[in-house]
């Protein structure tokens, strides 16, 4: 039995996740539930799975919710602000950590999470992102396993079980949907309204990953996670337009044989798989039909009007704190954009100034990665002249 801390429950991976234990309650507990403020959600999720502990990052968000669960007759430990997300990190009872906390605050509770021991299935990838050498080289150190949940990693890793002994891996190729914009000129982009960056043809996800999705940030943010989970070279992955979003991602060896990971457009499908890994269990998913699929589209990426895509390749092959600071430049653009602050292509504008801007460094620790936070999304108000 999988014991269970959520970080993020009340989002949309931390709700499929815990979909998922509904549907198989005698392979899981939860042991703790984490958010930011949405204290409704999380008040009946506590009422449902009975966590021993719970945190709300808002501290009077986590006294209302208190009161209310004590009325309740509910005993239940609750936390608040960021010691409380590394408390339901690292709980003793906890031997598995979802982290679906979004953006950079994910990093340092599941960072907690790793030096304690705990196995990871990774949502996040602004950890991986912004804290990559310290998270990989701590899970070495403590033999844990980081199990990724976004669907493009999920089918890489997938992919890479099967690999011959005797095959080197040649690349990895990995697919993106193209968002709402796909085949937009620059001049149709700067008319672009939030409304219409919300509008992602084949998932549904928060704003803040959907937005990610229309800059194609979301897949230059992937690309730097692959290089940390799969330990490869920026220049070996391949990014590849796949419209349908059926192919999550493929691997391709050095006898050119290519094996790709198929499935709907659903992220409970590999939300299970790293909660149940190594096993396979019956899903809550439909069955993909291949008679009915009719044409899977494969296209080149437009690196010209997407700029995100080679700002992030640019900012893993430089190493250092680059992928950080891109990564928390574009959070503090993307709130910009959503709050009608700045233009959608202004995004990745802000986002390559800043990276070409950000000091040189080699090794880093977690007061430098929250330094590169900060400095980052204060350049990012200060070029945007707000």
């Amino acid at each position: 039995m999988r014991r269970l801390s959520i970080l993020g429950s009340t989002g949309s991976i931390g709700k499929q996740t815990l979909e998922v234990v509904r549907k198989a309650p005698g392979d899981f507990t939860v042991e703790s539930l984490t958010c930011g403020s949405d204290i409704d959600t999380i008040f009946d999720q506590i009422k449902e799975f009975r966590p021993k502990v719970c945190s709300v990052v808002n501290e009077s968000k986590a006294l209302e919710l208190a009161s209310r669960l004590k009325a309740e007759g509910i005993e239940i430990e609750v936390l608040t602000g960021e010691e409380g997300n590394i408390t339901c990190a690292t709980l003793d009872s906890c031997d598995t950590v979802v982290g679906a906390i979004v953006g950079f605050a994910g990093l340092v509770p599941v960072y907690h999470a790793v030096l304690s021991g705990k196995d990871i299935a990774l949502a996040n990838k602004e950890t991986l992102v912004a804290g990559g050498l310290l998270v990989t080289t701590a899970a070495k150190t403590k033999s844990v396993d980081i199990l990724p949940v976004d669907s493009e990693h999920s089918a890489i890793f997938q992919c890479l079980q099967g690999q011959p002994k005797n095959r080197a891996l040649k690349k990895i190729i990995l697919t993106a949907s193209g968002g709402p914009f796909f085949g937009k000129t620059r001049e149709e982009l700067s008319k672009v309204t939030v409304a219409d960056a919300l509008k992602h043809p084949n998932w549904s996800m928060g704003q803040k990953i959907t937005i990610d999705s229309a800059t194609m940030m979301n897949k230059g943010l992937e690309l730097i996670e692959a290089v940390w989970l799969f330990g490869v070279h920026p220049s070996k992955i391949e990014i590849v337009v796949h419209r349908e979003s059926i192919i999550h991602s493929a691997v391709e060896y050095d006898d050119n044989a290519v094996i790709a990971q198929l499935g709907l457009p659903d992220m409970k499908i590999p939300i299970q798989y790293a909660l149940t890994y190594p096993e396979r269990v019956e899903s809550l998913t439909g069955e993909l039909d291949l008679t009915k699929l009719g044409t899977l589209t494969f296209y080149k990426p437009d690196y010209d009007t997407f700029r995100c895509m080679d700002v992030c390749r640019e900012a893993i092959s430089r190493g250092g704190l680059y992928p950080a600071f891109a990564n928390s430049a574009n959070e503090q653009a993307n709130l910009m954009f959503r709050k009608g602050e700045i233009g959608f292509l202004q995004i990745a504008e802000l986002v390559e100034k800043v990276m070409n801007d950000a000091p040189k460094t080699d090794s880093y620790s977690v007061e430098d990665v929250y330094e590169a936070d900060n400095l980052a999304r204060q350049l990012v108000i200060k070029y945007a002249g707000k």
